[in-house]
């Protein structure tokens, strides 16, 4: 497989693409290049467009239970990318890792509980606490030698005065950050000392830069996994979002049991059969495509950081260990958020993401999206670096 694949410009415009086709509505101007919401610029691997096909083909779309070929490619896939062995019955389906985190919320805790978090991070994270009527606890990350750290002292002083559940970003979104085994055992030992429930947003775990490697937290040991729900999904690695299918696993039988009266009471019985179809596909036979699509991202990676550190003063991109999102500093230009994204609206016609909207340290932050063929993150960077002239 060659590059090819990944440089092909594909027309996304009045595809009901939320990234293109939403401009106007979020930004207020649909001319603008849009590298902001997390979704990839290239076509889903072909083993997955196959797979969908075949299915459409057949005439009926009734009913679809889970054959137990799923369970296997999910199983497989753990497996094989992070050397976890995952039994059948700690699975649960869910539409999205959004919905994923609503329903464990309601599962573990109740109204007006306190649940720990680490911004900048994921926006619904603060959005899901809020809307079920839950507490934040915020334990803010640091910025050391260029990466977030995580400010243990602090983490352990929220984590020992009363909260339930910890929502855990790893790899962290939008810092890129893969958590190494060390801080990762650090996490698991503080909750299990503590009695807080984790939920580890996952969802990036596949898309980890080399030499960088992505370890579930779950996986590490099994104090951790009695306390873990680890929430993966297809949906950015195989850039099949729209097709809404994710996976929670536990191997607490409790806690699958909270899952599931909570899944009952929300009328959730299971995936749609395209969704099955496109997580079955992907990965049962998308191992090779993952392997070249990584490879043009690292690439990508390092073309967007070199020409930022020489073309745009002012701005310091942080290395992602993960997926295809750049953090951007913008503290040093000395303008104010809404200064940022004016400049990046009128100035280069670009859409990014704000750095608010990922909570207290978000502050005099973008973050941009680089999972695009070359020549439209060449136009993007170029773009930047005329909205900061």
């Amino acid at each position: 497989m060659s590059e090819d694949l990944f440089e092909t410009l594909i027309d996304r415009n009045n595809s009901g693409a939320v990234k293109w086709d939403n401009l106007l509505q979020i930004y207020g101007d649909k001319e603008l290049l849009p590298m902001w919401v997390a979704d990839m610029d290239f076509p889903s691997p072909a083993a997955v467009q196959e797979a969908l096909m075949n299915r459409v083909k057949h005439p009926l779309y009734g009913y679809t239970g889970t054959a137990p070929s799923v369970y296997t490619a999910i199983q497989d896939w753990i497996k094989y990318r992070h050397q976890w062995e995952v039994r059948k019955n700690w699975i649960t389906f869910s539409p999205g890792v959004v919905t994923a985190l609503s329903t464990v919320i309601q599962a573990c805790t109740e109204p007006g509980d306190k649940i720990l978090l680490q911004s900048p991070v994921y926006t619904p994270f603060f959005d899901l606490i809020k809307s079920n009527e839950r507490v934040v606890v915020n334990s803010q990350l640091t910025i050391e030698n260029g990466r977030f750290e995580i400010d243990f002292i602090d983490l352990e002083a929220k984590l020992k005065n009363g909260v339930k559940l910890f929502l855990l970003c790893s790899p962290h979104n939008p810092g890129g950050r893969v958590w190494t085994e060390e801080e990762l055992t650090k996490i698991g030992d503080l909750c299990a000392a503590h009695g807080v429930t984790i939920v580890s947003d996952e969802i990036h775990a596949d898309l980890y830069i080399e030499p960088a490697k992505h370890r579930p937290l779950a996986a590490l040991d099994q104090r951790y996994a009695n306390i873990t729900i680890t929430c993966m999904a297809p949906s950015k690695t195989f850039n099949i979002a729209g097709l809404q299918a994710s996976i929670l696993i536990t191997s607490n039988t409790e806690l699958q049991d909270k899952i599931s009266l909570v899944n009952r009471r929300n009328g959730f019985h299971g995936l749609n059969l395209i969704g099955l179809t496109a997580m079955e596909a992907a990965y049962k036979d998308g191992a090779e495509w993952l392997e070249n699509l990584m490879t043009y991202i690292k690439k990508n990676v390092e073309i967007a950081i070199d020409f930022i550190n020489k073309e745009i003063p002012g701005v310091s991109p942080m290395y992602p260990n993960a997926s295809y999102l750049l953090w951007l500093d913008c503290r040093q230009l000395g303008l104010t958020d809404e200064e940022l994204r004016t400049r990046l609206i009128k100035e280069g016609r670009l859409a990014l993401e704000p750095g608010p909207k990922y909570g207290p340290g978000g502050e005099g932050f973008v973050r941009m999206n680089i999972g695009c063929p070359r020549s439209i993150l060449m136009d993007g960077l170029e773009r930047l670096k005329k909205a900061f002239a």
